[in-house]
């Protein structure tokens, strides 16, 4: 009954809440409750929430997308392959092939794009169901009303903050009080045109709005008891990102650090054993994900775990950029969660040295080569159907290795806001204050960590950087941190294939390449009276 009531409440969402399109005027469920009785009580605003979460990480699409492009699942991995930190060892089953292509958020008929854009704006359109309703102003305020404002307002700042930084220019590379965002809708209710696109600058001014409301909201809350509600820790870390990718140093270091307060960093045992729980200390947000609604073949792990027993992973196990990966000191712990020297079981492999060691140069016998793929199957619990590839990530590993059994999906940690308070000070050349910030999650992970080798705000960005792809491989951040750097794509010496990667091999930086930029979706132009072909990027 309970799950009976979620879907129920989800699906009203989907009646006055989805998209800004025609398109999705139709898709009224035939056994839904109104939309009033969804939004009469605090506890029915609660379950409206419930749904997000889910859709944070679940393979159910909203009317008219499609669930292999589902939430933070897909949309993580697709902008780490996207921005060049996942690599992809063999052309597998298909999967985030034209996004690695860089063929799928430059065209604005792909799923990639289409369903980005409506997950999104389904989150906001919920919120703005509950923010409005909430200020009609016949409810009476409480501690948990208070939870479930700052959550709405929180998601809000999330989705949109999305949608800018894919959608439109970056700020820090752009001219934002000109360069075209995406529209800005905040009120409820037909007839659900939408609107033009708004300004980068527009869209900024109300997602730090939404967010520091959504702080004052938490600050009189009850707190969640389950890390897949958005806390005030969680809001605080939006907030860090948000002035992060615009150049707000001073908010960014002094968000993060509220963010992280009261989860510590992990330990070694802790950081190596498989990100596959929202228990561990640092996750700050993340899916908790119920066993009895699994994602089978959209999880997150299915596109980012080795073990995951998915054709995606037996035969294209991905792997860390080869240069990334040797300059790992050998003091740092870091450096077990990927295999080198993993033998190249695939005669598919698009490095084009797989299937034996005869092809592979780094063994010169077939006992060797066969005993140490024996020995990682055995080890980390793989199938006998998985191939092995060098420099193989182990950093995701499955509760239970082997099947397609779920695992929960992290957003936010305390590694990154550290990272975020280091990148914050260096660049208002607070040298002290950056190093102290890198310090913190260098010597938990490298015993001969030494913050003084880092004097210049150069040297502090180059290690900044090279922590991030680093600590937060397969999480979802190289393509934003390639916006924020200005930084293109060079693939030459990574370990990519350039026949596998086409367009994805090598891109020139984002200031000068509006490639970087993500197409706005047909649909949309098609349907929305506010916008037409010439406002497409």
């Amino acid at each position: 009954m309970l799950r009976k009531t979620y879907i129920m409440l989800a699906a009203v969402s989907f009646i006055a809440l989805t998209s800004c399109t025609e398109d999705f005027l139709d898709n009224k469920p035939t056994n839904a409750i109104s939309a009033e009785d969804a939004l009469s009580t605090p506890a029915n605003m609660d379950l409206l929430l419930n749904g997000l979460h889910r859709q944070m990480y679940a393979q159910n699409p909203l009317p008219g997308t499609a669930s292999s492009r589902s939430g933070q699942s897909y949309y993580m991995p697709s902008f780490d392959a996207i921005g060049g930190n996942i690599i992809h060892s063999s052309r597998g089953n298909g999967w985030g092939r034209a996004d690695l292509q860089w063929l799928a958020h430059t065209n604005a008929n792909s799923t990639t794009v289409d369903n980005l854009w409506y997950e999104r704006y389904h989150f906001v359109f919920t919120a703005n169901s509950i923010i409005n309703r909430v200020a009609e102003g016949d409810l009476p305020e409480t501690a948990e009303l208070n939870n479930i404002l700052g959550q709405a307002y929180a998601y809000r700042a999330w989705a949109y903050h999305q949608l800018v930084t894919t959608f439109a220019k970056g700020y820090l590379i752009g001219s934002p009080s000109t360069d075209l965002g995406v529209p800005l809708v905040l009120d409820t209710g037909a007839p659900y045109t939408s609107a033009p696109r708004a300004t980068v600058e527009a869209v900024y001014t109300q997602v730090e709005d939404d967010i520091k409301k959504s702080i004052e909201f938490f600050e009189n809350a009850t707190a969640p008891d389950n890390k897949s509600n958005i806390s005030i820790n969680a809001a605080y870390g939006i907030q860090a990102r948000i002035a992060l990718s615009k150049g707000d140093w001073q908010t960014a270091a002094d968000a993060a650090v509220s963010a992280r307060d009261g989860f510590e960093l992990l330990d070694e045992s802790d950081w190596l054993s498989g990100f596959n729980t929202t228990d561990l200390s640092e996750v700050i947000w993340g899916g908790h994900v119920i066993d009895t609604e699994t994602n089978y073949f959209q999880s997150y792990f299915y596109f980012i775990c080795s073990t995951f027993n998915g054709s995606q992973n037996r035969s294209n196990p991905k792997i860390i950029n080869k240069e990334v990966y040797n300059n790992i000191p050998d003091t740092d712990y870091r450096k077990k969660a990927w295999l080198p020297l993993a033998p190249n079981t695939n005669s598919s492999a698009s490095n084009g040295q797989g299937g034996s060691f005869e092809t592979d140069p780094n063994y010169d016998n077939a006992d060797d080569f066969w005993d140490e793929w024996e020995s990682i199957i055995s080890q980390y619990g793989m199938t006998t159907g998985h191939n092995t590839h060098p420099y193989m990530s182990m950093k995701f590993l499955q509760k239970n290795p082997g099947t397609i059994d779920p695992d929960d999906v992290i957003y936010m940690r305390a590694s990154e806001m550290v990272l975020i308070e280091a990148e914050a000070k260096a660049m208002m050349n607070d040298i002290t204050g950056a190093q102290d910030a890198l310090a913190l999650l260098g010597e938990a992970r490298d015993s001969a960590f030494d913050k003084t080798a880092f004097a210049t705000q150069a040297d502090l960005m180059d290690q900044i950087k090279f922590q991030r792809h680093v600590e937060l491989w397969g999480e979802g951040f190289s393509y934003f941190d390639h916006i924020r750097w200005d930084e293109g794509l060079d693939q030459t010496n990574s370990g990519a294939s350039e026949v596998l990667y086409g367009d994805g091999f090598m891109q020139e930086k984002p200031s000068l390449n509006d490639a970087w930029i993500w197409k706005i979706p047909q649909a949309e132009i098609n349907a929305n009276p506010n916008i037409s072909e010439a406002d497409q990027n």
